[in-house]
């Protein structure tokens, strides 16, 4: 082997490695990078006895300017850092391996102060646990891989950083995700009209009534794999809920300001991972574009022709903008703000979206409501992720609709579904968390079957009411959504209930208390909040079966089709369906997608009652007539001034 190779760097590790390779190669010394790099190089070693941050970075840009692939090897606080394999001109480089493991790991503040005091100063010698055994462990796999390389070899480093735990000379393998945002690797495309374009193209479910495109057997192969890491991984961590009285898990998403915990809820725990991780994923590509470059910037009065009008999608009213400290300002079509382009249906074309409506975590100060998850979904197809985001906006739309117009929904039987799962789901929850499960036909106007369920406890302690919806074509599967967020929610958040009761109970008589998500739903776990319900709950109406309420499901073979059928549903009603592509490339790699998708006029969720959203949607007036409920249109007074319980 006549190779040329580079070795940047001075100390034990080095000498180590080019011992090992010095008669398999020519080795050109370099004290650090800026002393230049031999012309003939082919691959180059980067290697510290310590942590030294801002050499990485410097030798990044040298290498990638100079196309020269190259493997790196350092100590830090106790651990021996070998990896990635750099290849120029590809996603995947040292600065993505970094991101990702300082914001997985447990201490990521402290070693982000750590890492940028070592980026100014210029670091230490040599690591208090960079011991020559150690080193000589981290020496021998850096020339194996190092021969791997220019042998023609997949290196194991490819895409992937080992670690060596010094005090025991273990190693471990770790899988990393590219940094779509990386300032180094990073190239995601400009968002533009063009891409925003949706054709909707067949998507076969993968059997009779499952509407999915892809099996979780066929994402089991590598959702874990890609995105399951404790040390590197996209996500850090997996707890099974063995409180829950179904098979519930989650897994935590971390951020560099805080963790995202995502739950999974199946009938098996290993399904419950999969499903969590899923969820994980969305909630990732729902807070800020990572998928594409947004590059519109102006007023809505500017963009009228081609954008979103703002007011479509519920704003608040004058009194809500003019509360002290209230942080949203009115809408004025006058102010600049950033676009993304999205797809409207009802106009088939690409239109423009408020970024803080299409991103649900984009600065508030750039928008006039606060937006939340409604509506992102992910799917193994485009196709399916639109179907499901859909499916989402309806539910939440129906719960809400019921509850602000209080009507008295139709009680499901839930034995007359003829679905033994179900009703072993419902016994389960009987019988381990003491609730009784209610089912009630929330079905709009829309015909897309939606249950609001009630979980309501039988014993003398722990949360009294619990409310959870679902929306589905199949009734029955709406219904089983329904009952594993129910499931979520029992008996793990007594302890917590009962410890702050009397913070409830403030909320009970004083609704401007009621600030988050939690709130919504313990409010509702008092007794003494049961009446505000008994629209609801009222015992003397008939119960009705499955077949009576719901029609039978269309038996597509193409989720194409279902998902064709729901939007022409609703460009009857004369309410357009808009898709954002949220992909981003992590999703890509796995033929994944995410989407958020708005209906404008439908019933946004809210949480925290001072963002109540209802101006100027008028359907939380007019829809209950047209379904019978009212014999005239709601007045807007009428409606229910207390706080939703939607959990």
């Amino acid at each position: 082997m006549s190779a040329v190779v580079a070795v940047v760097g001075e100390g034990v590790l080095a000498e180590l490695v080019c011992g090992e390779l010095i008669s398999e190669c020519r080795i050109v010394r370099l004290a650090h990078i800026g002393e230049g790099l031999p012309e003939d190089a082919e691959f180059a070693l980067v290697l510290n006895d310590a942590w030294h941050p801002a050499v990485h970075r410097e030798v990044e840009e040298e290498l990638q300017a100079a196309g020269i692939p190259w493997l790196r090897g350092f100590v830090a606080i106790g651990e021996g850092v070998i990896g990635p394999l750099v290849r120029p001109g590809q996603s995947g480089c040292s600065r993505c391996a970094d991101t990702r493991r300082l914001i997985a790991g447990r201490d990521r503040r402290e070693m982000w102060g750590l890492q940028q005091r070592l980026t100014e100063s210029g670091g230490i010698q040599s690591d208090a646990w960079a011991s020559r055994t150690g080193l000589l462990q981290m020496a021998h796999l850096l020339a194996t891989e190092s021969r791997n390389v220019l042998r023609g070899i997949r290196s194991r480093t490819e895409e992937r950083v080992v670690l060596v735990n010094l005090k025991t000379l273990n190693s471990s393998s770790h899988f990393f995700l590219p940094d779509p945002l990386c300032p180094v690797c990073g190239r995601l495309p400009e968002d533009s009209r063009d891409a925003a374009r949706i054709s909707l193209k067949p998507s076969p479910k993968v059997g009779e009534n499952i509407y999915r495109s892809r099996s979780l057997q066929e994402l089991k192969a590598f959702l874990t794999r890609d995105y399951l890491d404790y040390k590197i991984g996209f996500l850090n961590g997996k707890m099974l809920d063995l409180v829950s009285p179904l098979a519930d898990a989650t897994v935590n998403l971390p951020m560099l300001e805080q963790d995202e915990v995502t739950a999974g809820r199946t009938n098996s725990y290993a399904d419950s991972e999969l499903s969590a991780i899923l969820e994980g994923l969305e909630r990732y590509c729902g807070m800020a574009p990572r998928g594409k470059q947004p590059v519109v910037r102006g007023s809505y009065r500017q963009l009228a022709g081609e954008a979103l009008d703002p007011v479509t999608v519920g704003l608040y009213a004058k009194e809500q903008y003019e509360l002290p400290g209230f942080p949203f300002r009115p809408f004025d079509p006058d102010a600049e703000t950033d676009w993304v382009w999205g797809y409207s249906f009802a106009q088939e074309r690409p239109i423009l979206v408020p970024q803080w409506l299409a991103y649900y975590s984009s600065p508030c100060r750039q928008g006039f409501v606060y937006e939340t998850s409604n509506g992102c979904a992910l799917g193994g197809s485009l196709e399916e992720a639109i179907l499901y985001g859909m499916l989402e906006v309806v539910e939440r739309d129906s719960f809400l609709l019921t509850w602000y117009a209080q009507l008295p929904l139709p009680r499901v039987d839930l034995q007359s579904s003829g679905d033994r799962d179900l009703q072993l789901m419902a016994d389960r929850l009987r019988a381990v968390a003491g609730f009784d499960v209610f089912l009630f036909n929330a079905t709009m106007e829309n015909g897309i079957p939606s249950i609001w369920a009630v979980g309501k406890n039988r014993k003398a302690n722990g949360l009294n009411l619990i409310c959870a919806a679902g929306a589905h074509p199949d009734p029955v599967r709406a219904a089983k959504g329904a009952v594993h967020e129910l499931s979520g929610m029992m008996l793990t958040l007594d302890h917590k209930f009962e410890e702050n009761r009397e913070d409830y109970v403030r909320m009970l008589h004083n609704p401007s208390l009621v600030g988050g998500m939690e709130d919504h739903s313990m409010l509702y776990a008092l007794p003494e909040a049961e009446p505000r319900l008994s629209f609801l709950l009222e015992e003397n109406r008939p119960m009705r079966t499955f077949a009576q309420e719901f029609g039978p499901a269309a038996k597509n073979q193409d989720l194409t089709e279902d998902l064709k059928a729901m939007i022409d549903k609703f460009l009857r009603l004369h309410l357009d369906v808009i898709v954002v592509d949220q992909s981003t490339p992590e999703l890509r790699r796995n033929g994944l997608h995410c989407v958020k998708v708005l209906i404008p006029g439908m019933l946004p969720m809210t949480f925290g009652y001072p963002f109540t959203r209802l101006a100027g949607l008028e359907r939380a007036l007019r829809v209950p007539s047209e379904l019978g409920y009212t014999d005239r249109p709601l007045r807007p007074e009428e409606l229910n001034a207390h706080p939703h319980p939607f959990p």
